[in-house]
């Protein structure tokens, strides 16, 4: 074998170091998991650091810790894979202080220890914080699709036991022909053929029942969803057409400095629409700003959210979607007609103004509506315009704060989308890839926030080390 690198002989005896500190560098990432969950308060952030008085004595928190930390940070994240990695990883050893816990207190650590798990991901971004990672008050918010551990199949709403009973129905009929048929004929082949056709029909009326009796379920659920496996999972559509999943959705805010995620949620909505102001205070509160920059896609636009948000001092950037009809059939649009401030009236497409008429409450919302019947009646471009008498145009009460961030977008160096896909959309993949591109490991929504709450604990850790460097995180921590 020459002109090979040769191995070792594996009967060789070798002098093999002293102690575990030999075989961990000292940029190793394990020795920052070991300093950060040292320097936690693990009782003040709810972990139960008393050992009990009687019985078989338990693991300190900070070792299971310690070994979720460092799985989650090499994409290891199931119990039964901690365990193994825990009994021939030397660095996991080195970690824990040769320890192997089994993998059913591994797995009841994470379970029972949730609200302190997730604190612990959010000290860290008090850390980074500390360090001075957030000099830009900028940041971008988004949300993803994650899977549960439900199957679509095991997911129904009314619209799926409709289709469900329909296709039930029409294989019975089916089968109930093909048993008219099997009865004309003779022989013993036909009457093995016509009692299996009954078996199959017997079971496709059972299944009918049970479909019928989950019927009334999804009617007395809130949101009409029942899911079997994880009761907390919904039913969500994502990007692709006629697509979806049953799973969670993922929020997360990720500052435009380093990219780290700074705020995070879980909600069962599929819909962002409403999650703009709870995620700008997040992450308002998490950085330490007086005044942020939050950007969004259309997903998140919502009057009400905008307003919100810029009585806490943050300054939304989220376009507005087009959902007017007007423009689909070819018409001018509201945004072709122009607000004069200081006369109260709308300058239409022909140049004529449209004035204030009456106000009214639609869905809690105040609106003034304008219009002028005449100028609309003699008016040339009227078929591009409206089909009825005349164009009237609603202004919401607030629509004055809708222009302003318009324009701020308008008037903005960089597009604020394409700033906010470069901040915000990677972290999702890689936390993805990281998963495996599979569903969570656990069950309702609590223990989903903690899962995900290790997922970006171990994203921002690796983030860090990789901006500042091992040995001065180290030293920051410390610090």
């Amino acid at each position: 074998m020459s002109r090979f690198v040769e191995g070792e002989d594996r009967r060789q005896p070798a002098l093999l170091p002293s102690c575990l500190e030999d075989y961990v560098s000292e940029d190793n990432p394990a020795r920052v998991i070991d300093v950060f969950v040292d320097e936690l308060d693990l009782g003040g952030l709810g972990f139960v650091v008393a050992p009990a008085a009687t019985g078989r004595p338990a693991y300190h928190p900070a070792t299971l810790l310690k070994l979720y930390i460092y799985g989650y940070l090499n994409r290891v994240q199931s119990s039964r894979r901690l365990e193994r990695e825990a009994q021939r990883n030397v660095e996991l050893m080195w970690l824990t202080g040769k320890l192997a816990p089994d993998h059913k207190t591994i797995a009841n650590f994470r379970k029972d220890n949730g609200p302190a798990i997730q604190a612990a991901s959010a000290h860290f971004i008090v850390l980074c914080r500390e360090i001075g990672l957030f000099t830009q008050a900028v940041a971008a918010v988004d949300g993803s699709k994650f899977k549960a551990v439900n199957t679509r199949d095991k997911n129904f709403t009314a619209t799926k036991l409709k289709k469900r009973m329909e296709q039930v129905a029409e294989h019975i009929a089916g089968y109930l022909a093909d048993l008219d048929t099997a009865d004309r004929q003779e022989g013993e082949a036909a009457e093995a053929r016509a009692g299996k056709l009954k078996d199959k029909i017997e079971t496709l009326r059972a299944q009918m029942q049970a479909l019928k009796a989950m019927e009334a379920q999804v009617a007395a659920s809130p949101d009409g969803q029942v899911s079997l496996t994880d009761p907390d999972a919904r039913s969500m559509a994502t990007s692709g057409r006629g697509s979806g999943i049953v799973g969670y959705n993922v929020q997360s805010v990720v500052e435009a400095e380093h990219h780290l995620i700074v705020a995070h949620d879980v909600v069962m909505t599929g819909s962002d629409r409403q999650q703009l102001t709870a995620m700008s205070e997040k992450a308002k509160a998490a950085m330490g700003v007086d005044g942020l920059e939050m950007l969004a896609d259309r997903g998140y636009f919502s009057g009400e959210e905008i307003v919100a948000c810029e009585a806490l001092g943050v300054m939304p950037y989220v376009p507005k979607p087009l959902t007017s009809g007007a423009k689909a059939d070819g018409r001018f649009g509201k945004q072709d007609f122009t607000y004069l401030a200081d006369q109260d009236v709308y300058r239409c497409p022909a140049g004529r103004h449209l004035p204030y008429h009456m106000t009214t409450v639609q869905r809690g919302m105040t609106l003034h509506s304008y219009w002028d019947l005449a100028s609309c009646r003699a008016c040339a471009l009227k078929p591009q315009c409206t089909p009825a008498l005349n164009r009237r145009i609603n202004r919401w009460e607030h629509e004055a704060v809708i222009d302003a961030m318009q324009r701020r977008m308008d008037l903005a160096p960089q597009s604020p989308m394409k700033l906010r896909r470069r901040i915000v959309e990677h972290p999702f993949g890689t936390i993805k890839a990281w998963m495996g591109h599979t569903h969570f490991l656990m069950k309702r929504l609590n223990n989903v926030k903690t899962e995900i709450s290790l997922h970006i604990l171990a994203y921002n850790l690796k983030r860090v080390m990789q901006i500042i460097g091992t040995g001065p995180l180290i030293a920051a921590i410390r610090a």
